[in-house]
């Protein structure tokens, strides 16, 4: 039953108890509205206090109904109560479980660490492209929030090992340290690089003496967001087209144009050619921006004789439905 429902039974329940002894009370034995409140609420409540006035047989017959009547009603209150508890709690420890099934399961997944202001945008930007994700996060009055915006998470501090082993940290492919305090991020990291050899780490840094510090534990990349935000609004004024032109390429709420990077695996029938041999142009109406060497080496504008390699990333622009077709076809699942 709908807890709004339940507790509508329930007032309304204890009006009708009430409400029928106090008016059985004044038409029985012609008392006033107090003699008669009085005398319901010590027979409900069974406190054993004597009557108000002497009552005639009709009376104490009634009141020996109210009395039942009272048990009754106080017995199905605490058991509701029990009930409610109970069930809230089973409810809990079975969603719990089954989240933790869920997390066991995940292979290559990323790891949130903090689900603040940029945390929860972060996610945002994740969920339409990576589908398995988890979320850490300490502070209880964040999980309402999490629970329901459908978030997969782990409650508990960041840099606890069992905390991140729960979250699944060593079958994870990345793990993101957005925690408010650079200090904790720092420690994040050590525990997480410790707990993970392989895992791929970006950090949040807020002032620029911890970005060498959090580059030291171990992270990947630091990034700021103020730094970040700064650059943005300077190339609002100085370039807003190319600005406008970016936002347009990365919004997901567009279909005509995306920008993406797709990496070249093995298995595809493109490794070894050149980009005038793979016609990608002609088969895909795509624009090649860049390809990121395995080494690391980054060609912009890439000339038509560059060969694609087995673990090079291509950054292409064009239709979503084409950087899908080409993606099947550098990446073959």
């Amino acid at each position: 039953m709908d807890k709004n429902i339940h507790l509508t039974f329930i007032i309304s329940l204890t009006i009708c108890v009430f409400g029928g002894g106090i008016s059985g009370y004044m038409l029985i034995e012609n008392w006033n509205f107090m003699d008669a409140l009085y005398m319901t609420v010590i027979t409900i409540g069974t406190v054993g206090y004597g009557e108000v006035k002497p009552m005639s047989q009709t009376g104490h017959i009634f009141t020996i109904f109210l009395i039942l009547t009272g048990v009754g009603f106080f017995a199905y209150i605490g058991s509701t109560l029990v009930q409610s508890t109970v069930d809230g709690r089973l409810k809990d420890m079975w969603g719990r479980r089954k989240l933790d099934k869920q997390i066991s399961k995940f292979k290559g997944h990323y790891i949130i660490c903090g689900y603040g202001r940029i945390g929860r945008v972060l996610l945002q930007q994740l969920m339409p492209k990576i589908s398995e994700i988890v979320v850490v996060e300490q502070d209880p009055n964040l999980l309402p929030i999490m629970e329901e915006d459908g978030i997969i998470y782990v409650h508990g501090s960041s840099t606890e090992e069992k905390t991140l082993l729960k979250a699944g940290i060593k079958n994870a492919h990345g793990l993101v340290a957005v925690l408010g305090e650079d200090a904790d991020n720092v420690f994040l990291v050590l525990t997480a690089r410790q707990l993970n050899k392989e895992l791929y780490i970006v950090a949040r840094a807020c002032q620029e003496a911890s970005k060498k510090t959090l580059m030291a534990a171990g992270a990947d990349r630091v990034d700021s967001p103020y730094d970040v935000g700064a650059v943005r609004m300077a190339q609002a004024i100085i370039r807003p087209t190319v600005l406008n032109f970016l936002d347009y390429a990365f919004a997901r709420k567009q279909h005509d144009i995306q920008m993406e990077e797709i990496k070249v695996r093995g298995t595809s029938g493109l490794m070894g050619c050149t980009l005038q041999e793979s016609g990608i142009r002609q088969k895909f109406n795509l624009i090649l921006i860049a390809i990121q060497k395995k080494e690391g080496q980054m060609l912009f504008n890439p000339s038509s004789k560059t060969c694609l390699n087995e673990g090079d990333t291509v950054v292409a622009l064009g239709h979503p439905n084409d950087l899908i077709a080409f993606d099947q076809t550098l990446d073959p699942k």
